[in-house]
């Protein structure tokens, strides 16, 4: 009886064990209860041998039933422990089914300075059907960030409080949505989320907002680009559609945006003149810039004529400097303005207020509208 008893719960336990769904906790309490087992197997041996021994230093009747009976007793006692821990461990698990994996975020949850950014841990984001969730292991600080912060744009950018900054990302893929077919767990990525949240240990995102990251770079080096190259990408060739032999004059060469469409410029074959103040000539010079334009010295009409584009990030008297250097047809295009729609009729030129989007292929092939809803090439 003992012997069939104590197999019983072995094999009880061992079942518990197995049940993984129950997890540790559940497997923990279940080796508890092999070890109380194994104390009643001895306990009932040592009742045995104390009976026997009573038995055979008395003349009274044997008492067979004694040890049965506590041996019985533990049993029923270990049984409900067992029901217990089965049933404790399984509302333990729902209850950890329901909590959220967290994450560590700087966060606002008001419009304002830098003051208002508070390091949170907040629930990681789950991603959609079309989307990936992406750790990020680095993400960079640009000028759209503070913009955003600000608030002054939220309507035309459409963010909403509460608010994670960071528009440059660099990352691992680590879930996918059942809809995402170019990206796989494990790929390496950077790129521009639409609406931030990469100042975050995880952001999701859409499939066509991040690219496989070139091994040439670090992921530091690569959450750097993202929405500095879209930028001069989708202005230069996208908008403008700049062709070998054609002349750019690019303001703030040595810049965020400036310095990529230095480079992007001469790939295409393009003669670039581009402007930056003294420290920075050197630098134009080692981007491939033809023509450095210190414009802390000298104006930059007496160098640039005739050009057929102008990228403009300064706007203002930069921008309206800039219509009379540009050739009949050609195009000024800024970042920061609409350019002026009668400066723009009275020299017969073009112009566009760039405004950047994210597409890891840049199948758009046309400039993004502006912030006020007018088309970004006129």
């Amino acid at each position: 009886m003992t012997s069939d008893t104590t197999q019983t719960l072995i094999s009880t336990a061992r079942m518990i064990m197995n049940f993984r769904a129950f997890g540790f906790w559940t497997a923990t309490s279940a080796f508890a209860v092999i070890i109380i087992t194994v104390d009643a197997r001895q306990l009932a041996s040592t009742k045995r041998w104390t009976t026997e021994r009573a038995l055979r230093n008395s003349d009274s009747p044997p008492r067979q039933s004694h040890a049965k009976l506590n041996v019985m007793e533990i049993f029923h006692r270990v049984l409900a422990i067992s029901t217990i821990t089965i049933f404790g461990g399984f509302f333990s698990n729902v209850a950890r089914a329901d909590e959220k994996p967290m994450m560590k975020a700087v966060v606002a949850h008001e419009y304002g300075a830098p003051e208002v950014l508070k390091f949170e841990q907040i629930p990681r984001p789950e991603p959609k059907e079309d989307e990936a969730l992406v750790r990020v292991i680095a993400s960079s600080v640009n000028p759209a960030d503070p913009l955003t912060l600000s608030g002054k744009y939220a309507r035309e950018f459409g963010t909403h409080l509460p608010l994670i900054p960071g528009y440059d990302i660099a990352g691992i893929v680590e879930k996918t949505g059942p809809n995402v077919t170019k990206l796989k767990l494990g790929d390496a990525v950077y790129g521009y989320p639409t609406f931030g949240g990469g100042w975050a240990d995880y952001v999701t995102v859409k499939e066509w907002e991040v690219a496989a990251k070139p091994k040439s770079m670090n992921f530091i080096e690569a959450a750097s680009v993202p929405m500095g190259a879209l930028t001069a990408w989708q202005a230069l060739v996208d908008v403008a559609q700049l062709q070998p032999g054609q002349t750019v004059l690019i303001h703030g060469g040595s810049g965020g945006v400036g310095s990529f469409a230095v480079q992007i410029a001469k790939a295409r074959g393009a003669r670039v003149i581009a402007t930056a103040s003294t420290a920075n000539q050197d630098l134009l010079k080692q981007l491939g810039a033809d023509v450095a334009v210190d414009y802390t010295k000298m104006k930059f009409e007496d160098v640039a004529k005739d050009v057929d584009a102008v990228l403009d990030p300064v706007g203002k008297e930069t921008l309206a400097r800039s219509y009379d250097v540009v050739k009949k047809g050609g195009i000024v295009m800024s970042l920061v303005a609409r350019p002026d729609p009668v400066e723009l009729k009275k020299r017969g030129i073009r112009g566009a207020g760039i405004s950047v989007h994210p597409d890891a292929d840049d199948r758009c092939g046309k400039g993004q509208a502006n912030r006020d809803g007018s088309p970004a090439a006129g």
